[in-house]
């Protein structure tokens, strides 16, 4: 028996930032994304001894323990650890972990791994949670367990799925708005959206401690106003179908999130910005806390064409990608049904025999 987990990234349109404390806190903070068809992925595989044996297919890693040791936090899958801890595995297994991103991309890679590991194990102990009770426990094991800087969007977004427009006003204090996006106009949108890996990952926790040292400073405090009330703006427009209008809100969101922190963009960045604009976009920003990894652009169909051709002949990497309306997934495989070593076919008149 395999117990798999699956969890989508996210691609945050406007807010982000102010999911952060204090500001959520003390001024409250609104976000609107979605998720897409990339994801984290959890198999679990139990065993019949105490060992607990992790596998890291994307950094080709393993590490074990036993199951009656004290897990370390040691810089080595610690997202694995502090979520057995939490969700009281005793019993030894082996556990598969797989992105379709790079951590620092700014999809929100290691919480769509937090969820992914969460969403698996309570499968797996029969435990019912949830999407608020999932995306709650996945926050407070990554930011208060681990100490991981960040914000609230990311459990949240990857638990629920889809269009949402979350608010936040601190812990237990958060409300995820499903958008009733219709089909023409959210197709219409990822038709004009490029989505350019700029092939350098940040470091989202050193961004995120700038911001929140700046809170106090006058212009970044505006800053962040401003970003929560473009939120509130794009999502009018996102529902109307006023797609121009909200890819131009897309640029006013990136410059004034830029003034939040000098460590949000760097020249390579602005230069694939603007030559993205030059070519005929309307607006862009990048994904996450900042400083690298993807660049979302919207651009008209007309000149989308234009705009890819400057991004990649200035290095950008162009990523294959749709919208994902469904959150967090847990199914459990049957290893003996879908073993392929000896596959038998049955026609009428013979069987035939497909050793693989």
């Amino acid at each position: 028996m395999v117990i798999r987990g699956r969890a989508p990234l996210r691609v945050s349109f406007g807010g982000g930032g102010t999911d952060v404390s204090p500001f959520c806190e003390n001024q409250g903070g609104a976000i609107i994304g979605s998720t897409i068809n990339k994801y984290a992925y959890c198999s679990i595989v139990p065993r019949e001894d105490d060992q607990i044996i992790v596998h890291s297919l994307d950094y080709d890693m393993t590490i074990k323990y036993n199951t009656n040791e004290n897990f370390v936090y040691d810089g080595k899958l610690d997202l694995v650890k502090a979520a057995m801890k939490e969700m009281k595995i005793r019993q030894g297994c082996e556990v598969f972990l797989q992105c379709d991103a790079p951590p620092g991309s700014g999809l929100g890679t290691s919480s769509a791994v937090m969820v992914s590991l969460l969403v698996a194990m309570a499968r797996w102990k029969g435990v019912e949670m949830d999407a608020y009770r999932l995306a709650d426990l996945a926050y407070q094991v990554e930011r208060e367990d681990l100490k991981i800087d960040g914000g609230y969007q990311d459990q949240y977004a990857s638990t629920f799925g889809g269009f949402n427009f979350i608010e936040f006003h601190g812990r237990n204090q958060v409300v995820v708005n499903p958008l009733r996006i219709k089909k023409d106009i959210y197709h219409e949108l990822q038709y004009n959206l490029l989505l350019c890996y700029t092939g350098k990952v940040h470091v989202s926790a050193n961004i995120i401690q700038d911001q929140v040292k700046n809170y106090e400073v006058r212009d970044s405090f505006e800053a962040m106003c401003e970003v929560k009330a473009l939120a509130y703006a794009m999502k009018d427009e996102l529902l109307k179908g006023n797609l121009n209008s909200f890819g131009r809100l897309l640029n006013y969101g990136w410059e004034s999130k830029k003034r939040m922190s000098s460590k949000i963009t760097n020249p390579q960045v602005d230069e694939l910005y603007e030559e993205a604009m030059k070519a005929g976009a309307l607006g862009g920003k990048l994904l996450g806390a900042g400083g690298g990894g993807y660049l979302l652009v919207y651009c008209p169909y007309n000149v989308k064409h234009k705009v890819a051709a400057r991004l990649e002949a200035l290095g950008g990497q162009l990523t294959d990608w749709v919208f994902e309306l469904r959150g967090a997934q847990t199914w459990i495989v049957d290893e003996d049904r879908w073993d392929y070593r000896n596959v038998k076919v049955h026609l009428p008149d013979r069987d035939y025999v497909f050793p693989v």
